[in-house]
């Protein structure tokens, strides 16, 4: 059906409305979305190019700083731009362009989340067919099926999204276009989006969610297994920063699609979104790389390369 509109433009109420306030997030949002862009791409290239990291576990951790860079990379700009011009203004075409990159993102990142979670799971419960069973043809093929699970998932709600006809200039309570925030503003019936999301949405991501950690039901156990207190100190601590970016992100997106929206909830809601949009791609690099033996040492054998060709010249 064709989407028929009576305007051309949205209002986004953004963050704040006084200019010291803006100011002083102007600046703390773009020193975290440079620190977002900065550590996934270095860590996106450390795995590209460090032997030592080409395996499954950096393999996945790849995609994932990629995922997160552009993921932050959909609402950041237009955030900051606004914060800075103060223009409150988004086209409906560039509204629903955000729309199906965020949920894009944001969906491939739930699913490749799931297949990183079945990856710890054969390398501790399965350690001596992990080569066989984690081959880099099924790598790429798990990686492939959470981007493709992803988007289609995006295209979905937007083709069922352009039904929809906006007749009048509400504001968006927030400072990016995502469905909810369309769904309250539109001025046709959103009954069948809601229920397709509500399907769609929720099928596919109440079975990501069990595929992530059902797998660690069978990793603990194993864990509580091993005799040796180092050895389930080293098996736990390959999982723990996993299960940390796994619990801050669903934690977030639980909270904005599933806690009911309200006029006292748009503050609290916009505090969840940020920490959504922005936090969480700077804190998964964080999280992995500091922690990470692995990556502290390809960092340095990075540097030290660097210096080498440099003084070459």
């Amino acid at each position: 059906m064709r989407n028929v509109t009576a305007i051309m433009y949205f209002t986004l109420v953004g963050l704040s409305d006084h200019p010291q306030t803006m100011n002083g997030l102007f600046v703390l949002f773009l020193l975290i979305y440079l620190m977002t862009l900065i550590t996934n791409v270095l860590i996106f290239f450390l795995v590209l190019t460090d032997y030592n990291l080409h395996n499954p576990m950096y393999f996945f951790l790849g995609n994932l700083a990629f995922l997160d860079m552009s993921y932050s990379s959909v609402m950041a700009p237009r955030m900051l731009s606004d914060l800075l011009t103060k223009s409150r203004l988004i086209s409906i075409p560039a509204c629903i362009a955000q729309t199906f990159f965020y949920v894009s993102f944001a969906g491939s990142e739930i699913f490749l989340l799931s297949a990183m979670s079945y990856d710890r799971y054969i390398a501790i419960c399965h350690p001596l067919h992990y080569k066989l069973m984690m081959s880099w043809s099924v790598c790429t093929h798990m990686a492939f099926l959470s981007w493709v699970a992803g988007w289609s998932l995006s295209l979905v709600y937007i083709l069922f999204l352009l039904r929809l006809s906006f007749c009048r200039a509400a504001p968006i309570h927030s400072f990016f276009c995502d469905l909810p925030h369309l769904f309250q503003i539109t001025c046709t019936d959103p009954f069948i989006n809601i229920i397709v999301e509500f399907v769609a949405g929720g099928g596919l991501g109440l079975g990501a969610f069990l595929l992530t950690f059902i797998p660690y039901v069978y990793i603990f156990r194993t864990i509580l297994r091993i005799r040796s207190k180092t050895g389930k100190r080293k098996a736990f601590s390959t999982c723990t920063s996993h299960l940390t970016v796994v619990f801050i992100f669903f934690g977030s997106l639980i909270f904005i699609y599933f806690v009911p929206s309200s006029s006292n909830m748009f503050n609290l809601n916009k505090l969840f979104s940020v920490i959504s949009a922005l936090i969480n791609p700077l804190l998964n690099p964080l999280i992995y790389s500091l922690r990470n033996k692995d990556l502290m040492e390809a960092l340095m054998r990075s540097y030290y390369h660097f210096r080498l060709i440099r003084a070459s010249f």
